[in-house]
């Protein structure tokens, strides 16, 4: 029955690519259900799925539904100038977390706990800078250091959606181990 499989020139499988798209949308509708406006942005529940996405789908799967749920949410959101920022963020939000979550069927709570923590601190190191960028380059703010320093006032918020991000998803990745359907992928 192997032969049947249908693949895209990447070697992604037609279910593949329906995971992505299924996890995508989950991510995008848990930053757009429930988000604060803060200073630049917006504190939301997203980062719990995109973690949650590290264990379920594995690295270039999560990486993908992170960037499609994330991207697709700043645009729905009216914030698309910072999509660029925010595909290139949660990417690699995404491959951290499944770098050091690590293989596929060997659910290790710590591995969950360092990789979903370091994603998170990488989330908010990441728009720090993106928030600088756009506040120097773009919103004209004169000097980089002064862009920094107004970057700097989404920083609280930042780490509460990382920190509640965090908590979420290595609560529903322990709650998923042991449901059948997911023992496979867990």
């Amino acid at each position: 029955m192997q032969e049947n499989i249908v693949k895209d020139r990447n070697g992604m499988q037609v279910i593949d690519i329906i995971h992505v798209a299924l996890m995508g949308a989950l991510i995008c509708i848990a930053t757009m259900v429930i988000n604060i406006r803060t200073y630049n942005g917006y504190v939301h529940l997203g980062d719990s799925m995109v973690l949650l996405s590290t264990v379920l789908l594995r690295r270039k799967k999560a990486i993908f539904s992170s960037v499609l749920g994330m991207g697709l949410a700043d645009i729905l959101l009216g914030s698309p100038l910072w999509a660029p920022f925010t595909i290139v963020i949660k990417a690699l939000m995404a491959l951290i977390a499944t770098l050091i979550v690590g293989e596929k069927n060997r659910f290790k709570l710590w591995r969950e706990i360092v990789g979903f923590s370091l994603g998170a601190i990488w989330m908010v190191v990441g728009y720090f800078f993106a928030g600088a960028i756009i506040k120097h380059f773009i919103e004209g703010i004169p000097t980089f250091t002064a862009a920094l320093g107004v970057a700097s006032l989404d920083i609280p918020g930042n780490i509460v959606q990382g920190s509640v991000g965090t908590i979420i998803a290595i609560f529903l990745a322990i709650a998923l181990k042991n449901v059948k359907l997911f023992k496979e992928q867990l």
